[in-house]
């Protein structure tokens, strides 16, 4: 069976954030709230990289916005939201794939190089983001997993104390979805972690690729309307 698009971009969200993490000194790409322990380490730590941790945030902020309105835009136009979307974070994911490898491996976190990498993955990570809060919402994240990880574990619980026969369907058909999630990034995080170390930098040859998938085999499907 293909995996939905949901878990391709949770599988795609681990592997950035990961990736990002070991190439550009400590900067998570995928999502913005790490970055604050980050950045406060390096300025106690004196480590490279805070500029980087410090523009991830608005940067992200600005590009959620950017979506939000052109995703309006083209809905008025009825024009393919979600295609296109999706496809301008793979054009942003492949720019990303060409300023690691040409200018990589980052010797500093702090260098004008490493900065335009790290918010070229930061803003094609907001627009995963910024498509899933609004194309699909009833999907689990794709990018932060502490409350996914946090319901499978009360839904758990809730079975292990014994539900009525419709409340065990719901609790377990909503385990598949959080488990594919949960397992989808971790999948990503493991696949980066190996690909950076035999390959350095070239492993960002793979997140535009897993994108592509994304484009080909499941943006063209009925998507349900935003919430």
């Amino acid at each position: 069976m293909k995996p939905s698009l949901p878990t391709l971009l949770s599988i795609n969200g681990g592997y950035v954030d990961t990736a990002g993490f070991l190439a550009l000194h400590g900067l998570f790409t995928a999502h913005v709230t790490g970055n604050f322990v980050t950045f406060g380490a390096s300025m106690v730590l004196g480590t490279s990289g805070a500029i980087a941790k410090l523009l991830a945030l608005p940067v992200f902020c600005i590009v959620v916005i950017l979506a939000h309105l052109l995703g309006g835009d083209l809905s008025r136009r009825k024009l393919p939201v979600l295609r296109i979307i999706l496809t301008l974070k793979f054009l942003l994911l492949v720019l990303a794939a060409i300023f690691a490898i040409s200018f990589g491996p980052f010797a500093s976190g702090d260098g004008w190089q490493a900065i335009l990498t790290g918010m070229t993955l930061v803003s094609a990570m907001a627009i995963q983001n910024a498509l899933h809060r609004i194309h699909l919402a009833s999907a689990p994240p794709t990018t932060l997993m502490t409350g996914t990880t946090t319901q499978i574990m009360i839904d758990i619980a809730d079975l292990l104390l014994g539900t009525a026969p419709e409340a065990k369907a719901t609790i377990k058909a909503r385990l598949g979805r959080m488990g594919a999630a949960v397992g989808g990034f971790a999948c990503g995080c493991a696949a980066a972690a190996l690909l950076f170390m035999f390959a350095g930098v070239e492993c960002f040859l793979v997140p535009p690729v897993m994108a592509l998938v994304g484009i080909l085999f499941h943006a063209s499907k009925p998507q349900a309307k935003p919430a």
